[in-house]
């Protein structure tokens, strides 16, 4: 079901063998890659399961995100044909490569598909993460590896009663995804939810009770706007939230805890690299304990690894087993350097090296964070290498640091530090990493500065960059004139979630450092003021202080 769109198994299972024997016709085969160009439609389905019937592997495209970043996924990928549900003429694909929609494939009968059964090892998707070059790289996922994956979330996490509903939350490009559409081959009903129901948490948690989900993809961030009204709504049935993408801070542990114990909602907590094929532990959170990543799945094997690979206490995640990736797209190099051999039990077998590091307390592994500069971010693994990449391109500016930081309400957020000319601006460089850039990798607030702090070494001291932003830079001044009561209420909670100074009647929410997830606390908050609902979409519609004012002045009174 997506879009008020609902296929039974049979229309699924005919749509997808269409696509997948036009594919064949028009020379797709084993190891060709399919880009997949679509909204969070029904089509998507289609398309996804057609481009794996045919015996290929997808690469997905978000029509949202930049162009440049679709080229580069595109061109690096060597995908020749891109599949789209929107005009082909607006996806920026080479002239060499094709780009249709699925009802322009070859037509041929579909009950003579011959298309043989893939290989454990051969190709099934590609999915691109952060770089720490400024290039996204394509982790390649093999057919044998979504088969083990399917394996152990059946044993340990999925629901495998009768009637399972699953919610689709995440992202196509986002590996969290995967474990969703891969509740078709069980025969589960699965949802695929539309944007604005997704980012809007009454509408989610009405979904979730219309539909009468048993299962919905989240991460930490993501719930923590969603617990008000899930807790609220009356579920019909038992609902089991699989959340991942980021760590789960221990109050929201706690909370999920509490909630395990109405029998209404219970919670697993998933990690995993896209590297090791979405998921390798998994906890079932009870609030007895500190929030920990679980145990290994079962087709993983899970080490802990001082800087001289040897078993460890505290250390780094190495992980082996089925659940590797093959390696990332065209970068033998590095995945020479991610995927090595293994020196613990002399077998030589290939392990991923992740990064994370974690704590062995109680037989359970405490995450610690990062070895290197990569962050978690809304569910989005971001290398801030790549951003950073970008901001230095920009002229004027001589470096650029980027990280993780806490804005003034205490959520997290993604703060560039840049070393610039006085002739450039906060929203001159977010607008040129607005171009280059998805959405969620674009900094919140950005910070200019004559010269960045150094270390003792010659190094930028990140440690100390933060009082940087004691003064937060003026985005509008007094001098802009009164504002209306309505305008200084908004105005007011845009402070606080931005954490800004001033805020002028013409200033745009998202210029000034405003995203996806602060809109959905501004809207909750703007609901608690006023005492009815603010929809999500007023503030995309409206995102000057001016414009929404007004609209909230029209609406004054109103249920």
């Amino acid at each position: 079901m997506a879009g008020g769109r609902t296929l039974t198994f049979g229309e699924l299972e005919e749509a997808s063998r269409r696509v997948a024997a036009g594919l064949r016709v028009g020379g797709v085969e084993a190891e060709s890659l399919v880009g997949l160009h679509f909204t969070r439609s029904a089509d998507l389905v289609i398309a996804l399961l057609g481009v794996l019937r045919a015996g290929a592997a997808y690469v997905p495209l978000t029509p949202s995100h930049p162009d440049s970043l679709l080229a580069f996924v595109i061109e690096n990928s060597a995908a020749r044909l891109v599949l789209t549900d929107g005009d082909p003429a607006r996806v920026p694909a080479p002239p060499d490569v094709t780009v249709c929609g699925t009802e322009d494939l070859p037509e041929t009968p579909f009950t003579t598909l011959d298309a043989p059964a893939p290989h454990p090892h051969q190709l099934a998707y590609v999915i691109y993460t952060s770089g720490s070059t400024g290039r996204p790289k394509g982790v390649e996922v093999t057919h044998g590896s979504l088969d083990a994956l399917l394996t152990a979330l059946e044993r340990t996490v999925y629901d495998t009663g009768p009637a399972a509903c699953v919610g689709w939350n995440a992202s196509p490009s986002f590996d969290a995804s995967v474990q969703q559409w891969l509740r078709l081959f069980r025969g589960d009903t699965v949802v695929l939810i539309d944007e604005r129901t997704r980012t809007e948490p009454e509408a989610l948690a009405r979904l979730i009770v219309d539909q009468r989900m048993s299962e919905l993809d989240i991460s930490p961030a993501h719930l923590l706007l969603l617990l008000d009204p899930l807790e609220a709504a009356d579920l019909a049935r038992p609902l089991r939230l699989l959340i991942g993408g980021e760590q789960i801070g221990e109050a929201l542990w706690k909370r999920l805890g509490v909630l395990a114990e109405s029998g209404r909602v219970s919670s697993v907590n998933l990690y995993g690299p896209t590297e090791c094929t979405v998921d390798v532990t998994a906890a079932l959170i009870d609030g007895a304990e500190p929030p920990h990543l679980g145990a290994p799945l079962g087709h993983a094997r899970v080490q802990v690894l001082d800087d001289l690979l040897r078993p460890a206490d505290e250390g780094e995640i190495y992980v082996s087993g089925e659940s590797l990736a093959r390696g990332y797209r065209g970068r033998p190099g590095l995945t020479a350097e991610r995927f090595v051999a293994s020196t613990v039990d002399g077998g030589g077998r290939r392990m991923y090296r992740t990064g994370d590091l974690v704590r062995r307390r109680g037989g359970r592994l405490e995450y610690l964070g990062r070895s290197d500069f990569q962050v978690k971010l809304r569910g989005y693994r971001i290398e801030t290498g790549e951003v950073e990449a970008v901001l230095e391109r920009c002229p004027g500016v001589g470096r650029a640091v980027v990280q993780l930081e806490h804005d003034p309400s205490g959520e997290p957020a993604l703060v560039a530090y840049c070393q610039s000319s006085a002739s450039l601006s906060a929203a001159d460089l977010r607008a040129a990493a607005g171009r280059q850039l998805p959405a969620y990798m674009v900094p919140s607030v950005f910070v200019l500065v004559g010269r960045l702090p150094l270390t003792d070494h010659g190094k930028v001291d990140r440690a100390g960059l933060s009082v940087l932003r004691a003064a937060p830079e003026p985005v509008a001044s007094p001098q802009d004139g009164p504002l209306s009561e309505t305008e200084q209420m908004v105005a007011a909670v845009w402070s606080h979630l931005l954490g800004v100074e001033y805020v002028g009647p013409d200033d745009d929410f998202f210029t000034i450092g405003g995203q996806s997830a602060l809109a959905i606390q501004l809207a909750s908050r703007l609901r608690r003021v006023l005492g009815r609902a603010v929809p999500m979409v007023a503030v995309f519609e409206n995102p000057t202080l001016r414009g929404l004012s007004t609209y909230l002045d029209q609406g004054r009174g109103k249920d």
